[in-house]
């Protein structure tokens, strides 16, 4: 898509526009895509004054009306879908094959969301374990916890704003998104879709704004919990703003990966090959780090470097593209300036390493050291590392020498070694047999260390958007 009117922010049920403009641009092309409207300090005391207001009527939407509102999300967008698809790859520089699977994805999110709108827990408890206490029952439901505030990245435009919006409806939040500036261009397209919902128009608010309003917004009462998916060092800063708030941080990773001395080559490389580079490796769970057995180091490196040499790349409108852009210029050279300093200290380039504007070609290193950035940092970036490793403790070693802990995979047909990867990796999801760049939208997701707080999932997100709160009966018998 390319506009020239300004394009408007959705507030309160209405699209608002505004004095301040900011551009959209396309990653690959440069080019302006669009003009967006930018929140103004007024509109910040709406948009609270807009949540306050709807969350009681919110809450008491009977689940029947959520649940169709949230199929009706989904619909709206399966109608749309290539109109989705060719903005968000448009805005985020992102394959279009990848775009429409992230559209197909955030389809996914609102339907399992409609159906767990109605499966949202609640239990009897027994209460007569002690004597005297024969005449009590009690209940436990979960309620609304209010208002929510979510912050999204660029890299999923719809997906990880699904992952937000959806749940927050499930449970009877409503909630202001701030999408990344990059990629407000999709989520305004959902705003459009939402507003064909029965649900109080008011549930849902898109304001496109400056990092310092969005601060006002996470330091607001008004706010139940802030969920938040970008940078490690926004993310905790933001933590320490929000006070007393529940805070969910969805932050980096550099996933490592175990190819053991039993391992199915093919398939390991393969495999690391999708995770390590799709969309130019800029997901936080992209493959970043590979640690295969010294006996299979050879024969794994070389097909691993063939594989990646033969990925298309180029313009992302082109069906056949694999690695496009990074989203902008500043994402380029930092990646660029982190393989000269891994070539300055030893380092082996394999193969890439090559940028041309926003295009960088698919990298892989090997002699690094866990202390060089392009290992001991997330890089947001096709690169990869590949490391030989003596025995499967020290591969684990390698693995848990890091300040991030998102997921982490393992190719192998041994059971014991992936029991005993299950147990010790530091992550919140070990794959056996698949790239830590797998993600169901049903599962629990999230990690520990530096990777944040809390899981995503729409179940999961629900459990903690609500809170429960008990009644207690006392019978006469």
């Amino acid at each position: 898509m390319t506009t020239t009117s300004p394009m408007p922010f959705l507030l309160g049920g209405k699209w608002i526009t505004s004095s301040t403009c900011e551009p959209v641009l396309d990653p690959y092309s440069g080019k302006v895509l669009a003009q967006v409207c930018q929140a103004d300090p007024h509109h910040i005391q709406e948009a609270i004054e807009s949540v306050q207001r709807v969350a009681p009527q919110l809450a008491s939407t009977p689940t029947h009306v959520r649940a169709t509102a949230l199929a009706h999300i989904a619909e709206g967008i399966q109608t749309r879908r290539e109109e989705f698809a060719q903005t968000l790859s448009q805005e985020a520089g992102k394959p279009i094959t990848d775009a429409r699977r992230e559209i197909d994805r955030g389809i996914h999110t609102f339907r399992i969301a409609a159906e767990e709108t109605k499966r949202i827990p609640g239990e009897v408890l027994t209460m007569d374990l002690l004597p005297g206490n024969e005449p009590y029952s009690g209940i436990v439901k979960r309620f609304p916890i209010g208002p929510v505030l979510g912050i999204t990245p660029f890299n999923f435009p719809l997906n990880l704003v699904a992952h937000k919006v959806a749940p927050c409806l499930a449970a009877g939040n409503p909630i202001v998104i701030k999408p990344a500036p990059q990629t407000p261009l999709t989520s305004l397209l959902l705003g459009e879709v939402f507003l064909t919902t029965n649900l109080p128009p008011e549930a849902l608010t898109i304001l496109p704004c400056s990092n310092s309003l969005a601060e006002q917004l996470v330091e607001h009462d008004a706010f139940q919990a802030l969920s938040f998916t970008g940078s490690v060092t926004v993310g905790w800063m933001l933590k320490t703003k929000a006070r007393h708030k529940r805070v969910l941080l969805e932050l980096g990773g550099n996933a490592g990966v175990i190819v053991a001395p039993d391992a199915d080559l093919d398939l390991a490389a393969t495999r690391c090959v999708a995770g390590g580079f799709v969309y130019s490796g800029q997901t936080c769970i992209s493959v970043q780090r590979v640690f295969v057995h010294e006996s299979r180091y050879d024969p794994f490196l070389t097909d691993f470097v063939k594989k990646v040499k033969a990925l298309p790349i180029g313009d992302p409108s082109q069906e056949h593209t694999v690695v496009g852009p990074l989203i902008n210029d500043q994402a380029a050279m930092r990646v660029e300036a982190w393989i000269q300093e891994a070539l300055a200290n030893g380092a082996t380039l394999q193969t890439g390493g090559v940028r041309q504007g926003r295009l960088f070609e698919p990298t892989v290193l090997t002699d690094v050291s866990q202390k060089m950035k392009v290992c001991c940092e997330e890089i947001f970036g096709p690169v990869v590392t590949v490391t030989p490793y003596r025995n499967f403790d020290e591969a684990l070693n390698f693995l848990n020498q890091s300040d991030f802990g998102l997921q982490a995979g393992i190719f192998t047909n041994n059971i014991d070694l992936i029991f005993r990867a299950y147990t010790r990796l530091e992550v919140g999801a070990v794959l056996a047999n698949e790239i830590p760049t797998f993600r169901a939208d049903h599962m629990p997701y999230g990690g520990i260390k530096n990777s944040g707080l809390g899981r995503e999932g729409v179940k999961y997100t629900i459990q903690e958007l609500t809170e429960p709160k008990m009644l207690i009966l006392k019978t006469s018998s």
